[in-house]
């Protein structure tokens, strides 16, 4: 029993360090890239094809899709009793799993043609932005009030600023400037990836409380 609470908790651990893991390589790699603006400029843009940026973020989109696929059994395991919170789970593994996807369709740099990979590339970031939000839906109720106002907020900033992300897509094709939109996306994705964290240290938490 004791190993199998040991291997629960490593699971739930996995969840902080995907976060962490992704948000660093992600400011790393806007440092390395020359030219290339954290503030206007989309994470994606960093692993474009021909980039010298990508391959670091091959490798470390690998160990992120593997240590939130991890995390998302570590909440299927401890949340058996509540049924939102396993769905939200069993959308975790899904994430997981569907992130290994982003290395098959890889987007041009700004200002080249538009091909079969781009429009991918468009179709499984509406995928994720569809998971991310049911994940969050269902797992506002994980723990107490505050979690599910706190949960409630980051879905309508995701909304808010999604939407702006989104109204700037076609600047980044045809190589215009795209004010802010480095920020916006990334208050999405940092956003997401900080309510992964808030819940990995909850359920952690319970766990240990339970053990008391």
């Amino acid at each position: 029993m004791e190993t199998r609470q040991v291997g629960q908790k490593v699971l739930l651990v996995c969840g902080i360090l995907s976060s962490v893991l992704w948000i660093a390589a992600d400011i790393i790699a806007s440092t390395l890239l020359e030219g290339y603006s954290y503030f206007h400029q989309t994470p994606s843009e960093l692993s474009a094809i021909g980039t010298p940026t990508k391959t670091l973020l091959v490798q470390t989109g690998v160990a992120y899709s593997i240590l939130l696929t991890a995390f998302g059994f570590g909440v299927w395991l401890f949340t058996h009793r509540k049924h939102s919170i396993r769905i939200s789970a069993g959308l975790l593994i899904a994430y997981g799993i569907i992130s290994f996807a982003w290395f098959f369709v890889p987007m041009h740099p700004r200002g080249t043609e538009f091909t079969l990979t781009d429009t991918l590339h468009v179709g499984m970031a509406a995928v994720t932005v569809l998971l991310v939000l049911l994940i969050i839906g269902f797992g506002a109720n994980a723990f107490g009030k505050r979690f599910r106002i706190y949960s409630i907020v980051t879905l309508l900033m995701l909304v808010v600023f999604g939407g702006l992300t989104f109204l700037q897509a076609d600047r980044v094709t045809a190589d215009l400037p795209t004010p802010w939109m480095g920020i916006y996306e990334r208050i999405n994705v940092y956003g997401y990836m900080l309510w992964v964290a808030v819940l990995a240290i909850g359920l952690l938490r319970s766990r240990s409380g339970s053990e008391q």
